[in-house]
């Protein structure tokens, strides 16, 4: 597993006066509208509990390891507990060795400790590029996604049985980001996110904060809103029959007229078809040159995977800015960039990277290269906000 950056947070504080309200504050903003039933609770059942530490505080993953803080710790006593340095957890975790933690408060450990009974938490099974990428590319325009690779696991010795669940996502907050636009950005309920990571009532995080992105229920969806949760409200009118017009049963006279001058003459218009300057420039150019070994089918493959020879020049699509640059479970580069519109175009499965993100770019520009090992081939992505469209409705020459 890999540690994920985004562009940051200072802290995310609202206010909510509602002494006198009898149900629980929709988080979500999933509120109902009219008649429409709130799913916020189906929002949060949709994540699955963080699992529990160890008698330690220690939540052990194959890729890294988190301390779980206790009422009344400080950095320095949970440091102690676990046996770290109070030092060298206080800068990883961007805190001082004296400043108090919540109970239930994320700390990222730098290095590994003594794995509990049973080692750490067992993936069931491998992890998708798309459900990685998937929060840059719905996010892109606004955040900033980097990926480092963590130490490996130091194997358990005990016999008991492993613990097996989803490893979850650890993302280090960064200047600018709020719990909320975090959880928008995973796509989560805020309420989920705070529960995981032992967040205060008011939400608030920290530059250089490590927190844990809840791993949804096998099956469940965890967007945050979801039109198709809401029913659909009945527009005022709708339903009442509409008044039966006076001519409906007795209808108006013919009209006579006399008309006051001759027909005007028609003149036949010239056929400005012959003058026209026709135009076939697609509206974005082929990021590789190559055959299409795969073709994109929505839901199963979101694009399109064209082969071409190790070392080979992929290019931008189209002029656009790099929203994005973030890796897959292997370390493998996928930019995403941003064009006119809502468009975004992904490149995956490349290396040699040319351009940063932020970095503007024009049509025909280098981006990287075709990897030197595995399948040479680059996989290539268009999307209309949030929804994957068929590149070949947007590539020509």
């Amino acid at each position: 597993m890999r540690k994920f950056s985004r562009s940051a947070p200072l802290l995310a504080t609202m206010a909510f006066a509602l002494a006198a309200c009898d149900k629980p504050l929709d988080l979500d903003m999933r509120g109902a509208f009219g008649n429409a039933p709130s799913t916020a609770e189906a929002a949060r059942n949709a994540t699955a509990p963080r699992p529990q530490p160890d008698a330690r505080g220690i939540i052990s993953y194959p890729g890294y390891q988190v301390a779980v803080a206790e009422r009344g710790d400080t950095v320095g006593s949970l440091a102690r507990r676990i046996g770290a340095d109070p030092g060298e957890i206080a800068r990883f975790n961007g805190v001082q060795t004296g400043d108090p933690l919540r109970k239930g408060e994320i700390i990222a450990l730098p290095g590994r400790v003594a794995e509990p009974l049973g080692g750490p938490i067992q993936s069931p099974s491998g992890v998708d590029i798309g459900s990685i990428a998937d929060g840059a590319i719905r996010r892109a325009d606004s955040q900033t996604v980097t990926a480092t690779t963590l130490p490996p696991a130091t194997p358990g010795t005990a016999t008991a049985p492993a613990q097996v669940g989803a490893e979850p996502v650890r993302h280090k907050v960064e200047r600018g980001e709020t719990a909320f636009s975090i959880a928008r950005l995973y796509n989560v309920s805020i309420r989920s996110l705070a529960d995981w990571n032992g967040l205060g009532p008011d939400f608030a995080v920290r530059e250089g904060q490590f927190l844990l992105i809840p791993v949804a229920l096998p099956g469940e969806k965890t967007e945050p809103f979801d039109e198709a949760d809401v029913v659909a409200v009945t527009p005022p009118g709708a339903g009442t029959p509409t008044p039966t017009p006076p001519s409906a049963s007795k209808p108006l006279p013919d009209e006579v007229t006399t008309p006051k001058a001759a027909p005007v003459e028609k003149i036949a218009a010239p056929d400005l078809g012959k003058t026209e300057t026709k135009t076939t420039s697609a509206r974005m150019a082929f990021p590789v040159k190559g055959d299409i070994i795969r073709e994109y089918a929505k839901g199963r493959n979101d694009g399109i995977d064209i082969s071409a020879a190790p070392g080979a020049p992929v290019v931008a699509a189209d002029a656009g800015t790099v929203a994005a640059i973030t890796e897959d479970t292997n370390g493998i580069p996928i930019i995403v960039v941003k064009h006119a519109g809502s468009l975004l175009t992904v490149y995956s499965n490349v290396e040699g990277l040319t351009v940063k993100k932020g970095d503007s770019v024009t049509r025909g520009q280098k981006l990287a290269e075709i990897r030197r090992t595995g399948t040479p081939a680059l996989h290539f992505e268009v999307r209309d906000g949030f929804d994957s469209v068929d590149p070949m409705g947007f590539l020509g020459g």
